[in-house]
């Protein structure tokens, strides 16, 4: 049987060391995220991670935005 809420959800994470808009080398950098899957039990409070930023070439704080 089910229970009304599930122990994993999925959880949108969005870039948050770098700027939105336009960088020096004349091009947007727009906004960057990951998707990825969390335990609620384990882990009630707001996801932080520092993952890899493609378009700035360096690791960058990641916070968790809600849905």
């Amino acid at each position: 049987m089910t229970k009304g809420k599930e122990a994993r959800v999925t959880i949108a994470l969005e870039c948050t060391g770098c700027t939105r808009g336009w960088i020096s080398q004349n091009f947007f950098s727009g906004i960057h995220r990951y998707i990825t899957r969390k335990s609620r039990r384990n882990t009630p409070t707001q996801l932080e991670l520092r993952k890899y930023r493609p378009n700035c070439r360096k690791h960058t704080t990641y916070k968790e935005i809600k849905k």
